[in-house]
């Protein structure tokens, strides 16, 4: 779950979305958008319940759902047979419209793009990026200058001023320099491609999916998957700043070898673990 501006907006939908939803204490009326990587189970068998539980509390503002056009052929399907009827207006649009990726989604603030993963279907990636970030406004230089509050806006805008006794004052003389935009990477199942460089590169955060160690890589190429040792060596190309990795075989009970391996490519990682929030505003710091 992605948290921009008190906006929420899921990614993938598996068995017992709704279960986790609830322990974490997420209202189903805040998510603002659906985004759906690729059409295996463990991505989408939770769609359903979660459209038709919406439905039941209520909502009536429309909900976007970019994922590839098959969901829409197996919700029509399921919802015909079992009488389902929305009570909200669900826009749905396919990833495949958008063949070369580009931005999928948009806001004033934020814009979502989708980017092709290299699995054995259909599957697109997405980068949750910032756009038109504002500077902070430094208060205590603005006292300093002798600033009226009624031009306080219109620095904020970034707009030079002059005051009534004559003196001009650029907005850079009251505003902080302006921080890089934050920005998220997923990356769920898919082998190692360095195609997907451009579209992750520098990012704040990237999850990318480590499903095997080092030492079955011919399994994970029979598979499509990466290695927690590819998926270092993928965080390193790109130069983001702190990755994640997730998406393990059920063969491991121990997870500390896998972080072990992609930390000898890339020393800024962590296991993706259920119920953290990582923040990107404290460089991807992750709190309960």
């Amino acid at each position: 779950m992605v948290n921009y501006s008190d906006r929420f907006y899921l990614i993938d939908a598996g068995e017992g979305v709704q279960m986790q939803l609830q322990r974490y204490k997420i209202k189903y009326s805040r998510i603002d958008g659906i985004f759906i990587s690729h059409l295996h189970g463990d991505h989408i068998l939770g769609i359903p319940g979660l459209l038709a539980s919406l439905s039941i509390f209520e909502r009536s503002a429309p909900l976007p759902i970019y994922a590839p056009a098959g969901l829409h052929d197996i919700l029509e399907v399921l919802f015909l047979h079992s009488e389902t009827q929305l009570k909200y207006e669900l826009e749905f649009h396919a990833l495949e419209d958008f063949a070369s990726g580009g931005v999928i989604f948009e806001t004033e603030r934020m814009q979502v793009k989708s980017f092709p993963l290299s699995h054995n279907t259909f599957c697109r990636g997405f980068v949750f990026a910032e756009k038109n970030k504002r500077r902070k406004f430094n208060f205590y230089r603005a006292k300093e200058l002798g600033i009226p509050k009624e031009y306080f806006h219109l620095i904020k805008q970034e707009r030079d001023i002059t005051l009534p006794d004559g003196r001009e004052i650029p907005a850079d003389d009251v505003l902080f320099p302006r921080e890089a935009p934050l920005s998220y990477a997923y990356c769920s199942d898919t082998s190692p491609d360095d195609a997907i460089l451009p579209f992750i590169e520098e990012v704040s955060l990237l999850y990318h999916e480590s499903t095997f160690l080092d030492n079955l890589r011919e399994r994970a190429r029979q598979t499509f998957h990466s290695t927690a040792r590819e998926a270092g060596e993928v965080a390193a190309r790109a130069r983001v700043k702190k990755l994640l990795i997730g998406h393990f075989s059920a063969r491991y009970r121990d997870l500390d070898p896998l972080l072990n391996e992609a930390k000898k490519e890339f020393a800024n990682t962590e296991l993706a673990t259920q119920g953290l929030v990582y923040d990107l505003r404290k460089d991807g710091r992750a709190k309960k």
